[in-house]
């Protein structure tokens, strides 16, 4: 697959830790060329990128990359687990809880203990989705 049908963000290297490459990516250049940058929830954070690479040896603290998604597939997915099963878990819960006769305050609750629990189980299912989306890192 060629570096044209990735997805690609311009940063630099913010540290080096054994095989992994943590790269600060520049929000701007980032953004820009994104299709959902109106309803991303991550404007004005910090985003690290964590790659990790046999070569990573070959980094230096401050030095300018491209860190790049090597399939599209992969971005879908992380939107997917992100986005979309979070809220399909809001409002399943929601609805079950008001259907079942929940006042509206318990209802919320439920509801936001419902997500609090699918972030918890997507955390630590965190080293099995890693391996399933790749990033490579290319110095510029």
């Amino acid at each position: 697959m060629s570096m044209r049908q990735s997805i690609q963000h311009r940063g630099r290297v913010e540290r080096v830790e054994g095989d992994r490459v943590f790269v600060v990516v520049d929000r701007e250049t980032a953004c820009s060329g994104c299709h959902a940058k109106g309803v991303c929830g991550t404007s004005g954070t910090k985003r690290v990128i964590e790659v990790q690479t046999p070569r990573a040896a070959e980094f230096s603290v401050g030095e300018s990359v491209v860190v790049a998604l090597l399939h599209r597939a992969m971005g879908v997915v992380s939107v997917v687990l992100g986005y979309v099963v979070p809220l399909i878990v809001l409002v399943s819960l929601l609805i079950g809880a008001k259907a079942l006769g929940a006042e509206d305050g318990v209802a919320a609750m439920i509801t936001l203990a419902g997500i609090a629990l699918y972030y918890v189980l997507l955390y630590l299912l965190r080293r099995r989705i890693e391996r399933n989306i790749e990033f490579t890192i290319i110095k510029e």
